[in-house]
């Protein structure tokens, strides 16, 4: 069960739901594989939305380890996601969203491509 007030978000991958969540622990790793120095340039740099496949599998891996669940980033590159890369953006999105907030500071995520 995904619980919104702690930032919990949901990857749905071959009809199961993951939780994820960016603990503070999660957000230090994503600085550092993101090579920034602050949570406010973390942000900026996900607001530019120009995310990779490679940037997904980081934050969804990020995301789940922040969850508890023990995976590598190269296990998430070979998840079987619902909704397929569509899925795996949103799924992305929404987590940066659910840690960043929506209401259009500069830490604003970039919005799924339509």
């Amino acid at each position: 069960m995904v619980n919104r007030h702690r930032g919990e978000t949901a990857l749905m991958v071959s009809g199961e739901t993951l939780p994820m969540r960016l603990t503070l622990g999660a957000l230090a790793e994503l600085e550092h594989a993101f090579a920034v120095d602050s949570l406010p340039a973390l942000g900026e740099r996900f607001v530019e939305g120009r995310l990779s496949a490679r940037d997904i599998i980081r934050i969804i891996a990020a995301g789940l380890r922040g969850a508890g669940r023990a995976i590598r980033d190269e296990d998430v590159a070979e998840l079987s996601f619902d909704g397929g890369l569509s899925g795996a953006i949103k799924a992305a999105i929404t987590l940066l969203e659910a840690t960043f907030g929506e209401g259009g500071d500069a830490a604003r995520p970039p919005q799924p491509p339509a």
